[in-house]
């Protein structure tokens, strides 16, 4: 098979591509929302089409952010961003927490728990784009 080099092909494909991704996420919502109906919440989630579906939709998240950061028009401070991000991640954190150890049922140590799993769940994006947005400055700097 030949590489294309016609940028309209390109594009072309690359939009069958997007179309067919589409058909193919509305089919996975489409069983997982009959399961849903027919099995309930926890049946629902015993599919195995739901960590497919889990999984393409943090990928394809992860990919738009290194795309909005290339298309961001002002040099951000990444340091500064970062910043920002962790303050206001670790105030809902501890909302969350707190609203977690006020629920019947729960006590300080689920509070801290579901706190923590929210932050290193939140993490892990901040410090992606951190260092999308160094790498970005480095590469600015180098040209």
């Amino acid at each position: 098979m030949k590489k294309i080099k016609d940028e309209r092909l390109i594009l072309k494909n690359l939009k069958n591509i997007r179309t067919a991704y589409i058909v193919q996420t509305m089919g996975i919502i489409g069983i997982l929302g009959y399961d849903l109906i027919t099995k309930g919440l926890e049946g629902m989630r015993q599919n195995p089409l739901w960590i497919v579906f889990m999984m393409t939709t943090i990928v394809s998240l992860y990919l738009s952010m290194s795309v909005g950061v290339d298309h961001e028009n002002e040099e951000k401070s990444p340091i500064k961003g970062t910043i920002i991000s962790l303050i206001v991640l670790a105030a809902i954190s501890l909302i969350i927490g707190i609203a977690v150890k006020f629920t019947d049922g729960f006590g300080i140590s689920d509070g801290f728990i579901f706190g923590g799993i929210i932050f290193i769940c939140g993490l892990i994006p901040i410090l992606y784009i951190h260092y999308l947005r160094t790498k970005r400055q480095e590469e600015n700097l180098d040209d």
